[in-house]
């Protein structure tokens, strides 16, 4: 259940679907009856060719927090790295208000596709995304990064996918501009292989702004 993708010149597999959501809570009240909320089939659409306003890229700094107020989501970042066997790490599952992002790509809001992944669920109950198939195109996704700068990102698409057939090009591909991929679980549950897909954030860089209240230097 391994699928390979390429983000700039690093290799990476994408999240699978155990990794970000055990699902096993939901068992207590019977299945589907907690399940997170997924995203309408016409939720926006991605805009690969850059066709919307971008804001110009910014210089690299590693991102410590993602901000994504109409889900209410106010979360740490942590690095993530590969596994042996070629996936991007999980965060750590006990820990449910925590994100992270892929740090041997693309930093958020540089020029590229970055990565930031998170639990929909643990054995406790939701986790950090566990309403991000609730999100609508339009809504805001800040990213506070090591500088002191603010990147701030705006959906364009909010779509699920299951885990086979999962569209690594689509979903990972090399972008002309600062772009951010958001992941979670999804795609409906079974009691017996757990989460059936992946939901995903396509996002892109419209605007930051720097917390002394300066503009950040951009790239």
């Amino acid at each position: 259940m391994r699928r390979r993708a390429r983000l700039g010149d690093t290799a990476i597999a994408a999240v699978t679907v155990v990794a970000l959501g055990s699902g096993v809570w939901l068992l207590d009240g019977g299945t589907g009856s907690h399940a997170p909320p997924q995203p309408a089939a016409a939720e926006g659409r991605p805009d690969p060719t850059g066709e919307r306003l971008a804001a110009p890229a910014l210089a690299p700094s590693p991102p410590v927090r993602i901000r994504i107020p109409a889900i209410r989501v106010d979360a740490p970042l942590t690095g993530l790295a590969l596994t042996r066997s070629g996936n991007l790490e999980a965060p750590p599952a006990g820990r449910k208000n925590l994100a992270g992002w892929y740090r041997a790509g693309t930093v958020p809001g540089e020029t590229g596709t970055a990565v930031v992944a998170g639990h929909v669920d643990n054995t406790e109950g939701p986790a950090v995304f566990y309403d991000l198939g609730a999100l609508k195109r339009g809504a805001t996704v800040e990213v506070d990064r090591q500088d002191g700068s603010v990147a701030v990102f705006t959906v364009d698409a909010v779509e699920v996918y299951p885990a086979r057939g999962f569209p690594d090009d689509k979903v990972y591909g090399a972008a002309p501009r600062p772009e951010l991929r958001v992941i979670t679980c999804g795609g409906g549950y079974s009691r017996t292989t757990g989460y059936q897909g992946n939901v995903v954030v396509f996002a892109h860089l419209t605007g930051s702004r720097h917390t002394t209240g300066q503009a950040p230097p951009g790239r």
